[in-house]
């Protein structure tokens, strides 16, 4: 008989997202010999589908472990997250860290990256290395273009060793210390490969977190359990060893010293952030990377309306000498045009700009806006009572 069979198939067609909220960069630290040649020529590349990866060099039955976990890291990314706006960059591991490529990635998607995973799995995590990455991000604020970066490096030493005097000055840094666990996850056999090789370096979950920092709105947390499973079964840290094995202090410690890992939840399937942590003081206001994206996103949008304003003319009152009531009125809506986007889109709970009249432009050329934000608050803890009464 005459027949007709079409089958469909996965093209690996881009999503498109709006805004540029999950513009991401990835960048990996090898060593020379397992940079792909694509990356040799010119060491970044927008690379925002697996397929584009792979044509890149980039796969997964490479000979280069470091080419595999590559390639397990972006489909990770991926997966979470198939509308992501993505730049790779792969460079040689330096024998002491500088972190300068972050500008260097930056600066090829032109200030457009919002948040950095980087995967150092051959380097042991160091204060040091945290100070350098938050500099490096202080550095690209200055210059307009703020990030939040996730940093994944090894834990030869094991979990137990830690340092826990890391967070109390780097809110734009949140450091991954998560790994799958399962016999049969690709990330777990990666890893098995390493350590059969004495070398312990780790394979982590960056792209786990990358696609959900790049998936969640700027308000959302990541450890949100109803929007943000990890899609892996069996978590473990970066050095092996299992989540579950660990004693409840010892992961209460590590959520103190606020290290990012994935944990199961009892009654419920998976496994997922135990937090959002940056590497900022607990008391900060910036001590969470939705705040901190948040504020970032506010501030590009109040560039983006007031900018157009400088070198234009003010109004001053003739008879008091402060600015004119409609000039004020003027540049206060101006100012809170950005954040009104913000409010409506359910990204800020509330906002106020304001311009105090009396100040003197007509001497300083200087108009000063003080502007107010009442961010979106987070469950992280619940408390129920339950009971038997009489009667209800």
């Amino acid at each position: 008989m005459n027949s007709l069979e079409i089958k469909r198939q996965n093209g690996n067609v881009p999503k498109s997202l709006p805004g540029q909220d999950h513009v991401s960069g990835m960048i990996f630290y090898v060593n020379e010999a397992d940079i792909p040649e694509d990356f040799k020529a010119e060491a970044v590349q927008a690379v925002s589908t697996i397929d584009a990866a792979e044509a890149l060099g980039i796969t997964s039955d490479a000979t280069s472990w470091a080419a595999r976990v590559m390639h397990y890291q972006l489909s990770e990314v991926f997966r979470i997250n198939n509308g992501i706006t993505l730049y790779v960059g792969i460079f040689t591991k330096p024998a002491a860290h500088t972190f300068a490529e972050l500008a260097t990635v930056q600066n090829y998607a032109d200030g457009a990256i919002r948040q950095f995973g980087i995967w150092d799995g051959l380097t042991e995590l160091t204060k040091e290395n945290v100070t350098l990455l938050q500099s490096q991000a202080d550095a690209l604020d200055l210059n307009n273009a703020p990030v939040s970066v996730g940093y994944a490096p090894s834990l030869k030493g094991g979990y137990q060793a830690l340092p826990t005097d890391i967070a109390g000055a780097a809110p734009r840094v949140s450091v991954i210390i998560a790994q799958p666990g399962g016999t049969n996850d690709t990330g777990a056999l990666l890893f098995a490969e390493a350590t059969n090789k004495t070398t312990k370096n780790a394979v982590s979950c960056i792209g786990v977190w990358l696609g959900h920092v790049s998936a969640a709105a700027v308000h959302e947390s990541i450890s949100w359990v109803k929007k943000f499973p990890s899609g892996i079964s069996l978590p473990a840290f970066s050095d092996g060893t299992l989540v579950r094995s660990v004693d409840k202090a010892w992961l209460e410690k590590l959520d103190t010293a606020r290290y990012l890992f994935l944990t199961p939840i009892v009654g419920v399937s998976g496994s997922y952030w135990n937090d959002s942590h940056n590497m900022d003081a607990a008391i900060s206001d910036y001590n969470a990377i939705e705040l901190v994206r948040t504020m970032d996103k506010a501030c590009r949008g109040i560039r983006t309306y007031l900018t157009p304003e400088l070198g234009g003319n003010v109004y001053i009152d003739a008879n008091t000498g402060k600015l004119q009531s409609y000039t004020v009125a003027y540049l206060e809506t101006v100012a809170n045009k950005a954040l009104e986007d913000m409010e409506k889109a359910g990204e800020l709970s509330g906002y106020e700009a304001k311009i105090d009249p009396e100040q003197d432009v007509l001497s300083t050329s200087t108009v000063e806006v003080v502007i107010k934000n009442v961010p979106v608050g987070v469950i992280r803890k619940m408390k129920v009572k339950i009971g038997y009464v009489k009667s209800l």
